[in-house]
């Protein structure tokens, strides 16, 4: 089944593609978000991601639990979009049980060997730039890039997104 990983940096475009995919495949969308609204910065980005979608698009709001979400949602006759990769990571690695990265990731991972129906996964590439100072910026950077090569490797397709062009690395 169709499975394709979009990664970019911030404010690449990455999830206007991803939109933009889901409109043109003619079916029904199922749009998971990622993202907690945790300061009011935080939120009107929320806002507006919101905005640029379609009202009649489903929506489930999940900060944890992604694998057991698609698992839930997916299927052949419906397009599931998960944004982004980067904030559900991020709400792992802050979650009070540590032990809950290493299942909740599994479960995605395992998920993704064979998913029921077309998805497309939005994350940001997070190791080109400087090394990062502080311990927990360090576990994420690391914690981000094992993540995107491992759903590369499940992914039928990967597409890099910059300045909101979509470049094929993986994939027709």
């Amino acid at each position: 089944m169709y499975s394709h990983l979009i990664l970019g940096g911030a404010r690449s475009g990455k999830s206007a593609v991803a939109v933009q995919w889901a409109e043109e495949s003619g079916l029904p969308v199922c749009f998971v978000a990622t993202a907690q609204a945790q300061d009011a910065e935080m939120a009107q980005r929320i806002q507006q991601h919101q905005a640029s979608r379609p009202a009649h698009w489903q929506l489930v709001e999940e900060p944890i639990g992604l694998g057991r979400v698609l698992a839930e949602y997916s299927n052949p006759q419906r397009f599931v979009i998960v944004d982004c990769l980067t904030l559900w990571l991020t709400n792992l690695l802050l979650h009070a049980d540590p032990d809950r990265l290493r299942q909740e990731r599994e479960a995605l991972l395992q998920w993704m060997w064979q998913p029921a129906g077309p998805v497309v996964l939005v994350g940001n590439e997070t190791g080109l730039g400087i090394q990062p100072l502080g311990e927990l910026t360090r576990r994420f950077v690391d914690a981000n890039g094992l993540l995107n090569q491992e759903l590369a490797k499940r992914c039928s397709r990967v597409t890099w997104v910059v300045a909101g062009i979509p470049l094929s690395i993986k994939g027709p």
